[in-house]
């Protein structure tokens, strides 16, 4: 098949219909995520700014990859404790200009952790879940981040950045729910229901109709 020329004509365009592609297929986990989708598609056709061109805030609004790392035997993930943020958080790291998102999760993978980016079977390649948050603190913005999910052996990561992060830690679903909200990104807990069904339906069991929160 021969590409369509409005795409490969014009990068900018190519860029953006690949990510609206992204965008259209992440399932909705619940009705805050079928709006983030929602806005985050017509953010990518309205034509603005995509990506992080100064720090902490230009363009206000830009896109970032978050990646969650799992250790399926142990059935646990990954979070770190960021400096900057104060809060608990996913690894990641802001789209870089013409970046594709998987490659900003690879690139940001092995400079935050040191190992190399092997996408779990709950999305592959593709983001699993979607969020547009308003940051808080000095040089606040609205960051669209686009969460993967990664498999790992909790053994494997050794080291971590230092300056970027201060602690990292290993949590069950379960235990990500017990922390308090105001230590987390603010949509962990969203993440993390929708986490759950999806490994429920993988064994094979069912998981909950409706989002619990």
């Amino acid at each position: 098949m021969i590409p369509s020329p409005s795409l490969t004509s014009d990068p900018d365009k190519r860029l953006r219909a690949e990510l609206a592609e992204l965008v259209h297929g992440i399932a909705p986990w619940d009705e805050l995520e079928r709006t983030h989708l929602k806005a985050a598609a017509e953010w990518i056709a309205g034509g603005a700014p995509l990506y992080r061109t100064r720090k902490p805030d230009v363009p206000a609004t830009h896109l970032v990859s978050y990646f969650v790392v799992l250790d399926e035997r142990r059935g646990e993930l990954l979070l770190v404790a960021h400096r900057k943020a104060g809060l608990w958080l996913p690894p990641g790291g802001h789209v870089e200009p013409d970046e594709r998102p998987w490659a900003a999760v690879v690139r940001e993978c092995r400079e935050e952790l040191g190992i190399a980016a092997v996408a779990a079977p709950v999305a592959g390649e593709r983001p699993f879940f979607l969020t547009v948050t308003r940051t808080r603190g000095q040089g606040e913005h609205t960051d669209v981040s686009l969460w993967y999910v990664l498999s790992t052996d909790a053994g494997s990561i050794t080291s971590y950045d230092e300056e970027e992060f201060s602690a990292i830690r290993w949590l069950s679903v379960e235990q990500v729910l017990d922390e308090p909200l105001d230590v987390l990104d603010p949509h962990m807990h969203r993440f993390a229901h929708k986490l759950r069904q999806a490994w429920s339906e993988d064994r094979g069991q069912p998981g909950p109709a409706v989002a619990a929160e």
